[in-house]
């Protein structure tokens, strides 16, 4: 017999008691930026949470002048973070000491843990749940751009058994997601290495001719107006060809470059479009026009120099944004087309390393990660108090319980 199952018979052998996420948490405070003089906070968006590592990247510095609308939310250390616009994206995250008594978006729910109850681990391993997206899935609202808000989430049950019992699930699922936070840590390593070499190898010396890039691109802006294809932070929204478009949305049919006009996504790249796609308003189409480009080479190259050049350049009011005028002078050193080929070449197999999920270290990231929600989904399983715990995870599925539960809520209210 295991531990865990020795504290299991001996703790809660009739079961675990449900509690909701509204039971097991306490309030957050929002800043209160019209008083607020001190130095300036690191602001977590959407944006900054990755969907797969479930880690915050990268943030924003903002103070009282420049603070956008939904940078409110004080967050601590252990905090767990929900993203509650299109939620099924699954951007979820616990706050490191680094990010302690900083900033999120209202984008966010908050889930700070009552420690006399669970522990900061115990929520963050049943919001990963599949039980715990099935319900979410079941009470976002709205088709075209879908959001749950933060009482539905707290509204969700979760077995709470005695905090021994959760300290050694947490102990068993930690250990399951060290190793991939061990190779997740060695792939960014290697994504920075990439970064490296693919800046050296983008920059040329004086004999390389340098243009403009409206010489060399047609440069325009989306025309849909809708919000759903922007994230907090300003992330285009395109559509590819085999997908659907919403009526009345202006279809492209082009090789381009995308980038975000405006917000923290401002300097950033993010897709390399080939076919039909829809385009936000407040975000920038680059067509190469030219032969004497390859638009793949472009896409690298941006990459590589626009941020910096645009962190230089680029409108600061309270939401920094980009003008024309500025991508239009952006200089693009123009080598023969043999050149920009290799390049391609080098940097496409250099960047599928670090990306394609069938290969290498993120192949063996992605093997981990689903090992681990198996041992998830079957370890935080609990029967309600009364009942047999079910140690079985064929024999049910809590997420037929789940549903009736908040079926028989509805149903009393």
């Amino acid at each position: 017999m295991s531990r865990l199952d020795k504290l299991i018979e001996k703790l809660c052998p009739d079961g675990a008691e449900f509690l909701t996420l509204q039971e097991c948490t306490q309030k957050v405070k929002n800043i209160k930026w019209k008083s607020y003089s001190g130095n300036d906070k690191k602001y977590i968006d959407l944006s900054s949470v990755d969907r797969d590592l479930h880690c915050i990247m990268e943030t924003q510095n903002i103070n009282s002048d420049s603070a956008p609308s939904r940078a409110q939310q004080i967050v601590q250390t252990d905090d767990i973070l929900l993203g509650t616009t299109r939620p099924m994206l699954k951007r979820y995250c616990m706050i490191p000491e680094t990010y302690d008594n900083e900033i999120c978006s209202t984008g966010f729910c908050v889930l700070r843990a009552n420690t006399e109850i669970v522990l900061p681990k115990w929520i963050y391993h049943n919001i990963a749940t599949t039980d715990f997206f099935a319900y979410v899935e079941q009470n976002q609202k709205g088709a075209s751009y879908p959001a749950i808000s933060d009482a539905s989430v707290k509204a969700f049950s979760l077995p709470v058994p005695p905090l021994e019992v959760q300290r050694e699930i947490v102990h068993i699922l930690d250990s399951f997601t060290l190793l991939t936070a061990e190779l997740t840590a060695e792939l960014t390593a290697r994504k920075k290495q990439y970064e490296f070499y693919r800046n050296k190898l983008l920059t040329f010396d004086n004999n390389v001719k340098i243009v403009p890039l409206a010489d060399i691109a047609d440069i325009g802006t989306g025309s849909s107006n809708t919000n759903e294809g922007l994230e907090e932070g300003k992330y285009p929204f395109y559509v590819r060809s085999q997908e659907p478009l919403r009526k009345n949305e202006y279809e492209y049919d082009e090789t381009a470059i995308i980038t975000a006009g405006d917000g923290v996504g401002v300097g950033k790249v993010f897709h390399y479009v080939e076919g039909k796609y829809a385009l936000h308003q407040r975000a920038y189409r680059i067509h190469i026009n030219t032969p004497d480009v390859l638009p793949r080479y472009y896409f690298h190259y941006m990459r590589s120099a626009f941020l910096s050049y645009i962190q230089k350049t680029m409108f600061q009011g309270s939401v920094a944004s980009i003008r024309r005028p500025m991508l239009n002078q952006f200089p693009v050193p123009v080598p023969t087309l043999d050149v920009q080929k290799r390049l391609v070449n080098v940097l496409d197999n250099f960047e599928a390393i670090c990306t394609d999920l069938n290969i290498g270290l993120p192949a063996e990231i992605e093997a981990r990660q689903k090992q681990y929600e198996y041992y998830r989904d079957l370890l935080l399983t609990f029967a309600e108090t009364g009942s047999t715990l079910m140690t079985d995870r064929q024999t049910d599925r809590q997420t037929d319980r789940q549903t009736d539960r908040q079926t028989d809520r509805v149903k009393c209210n």
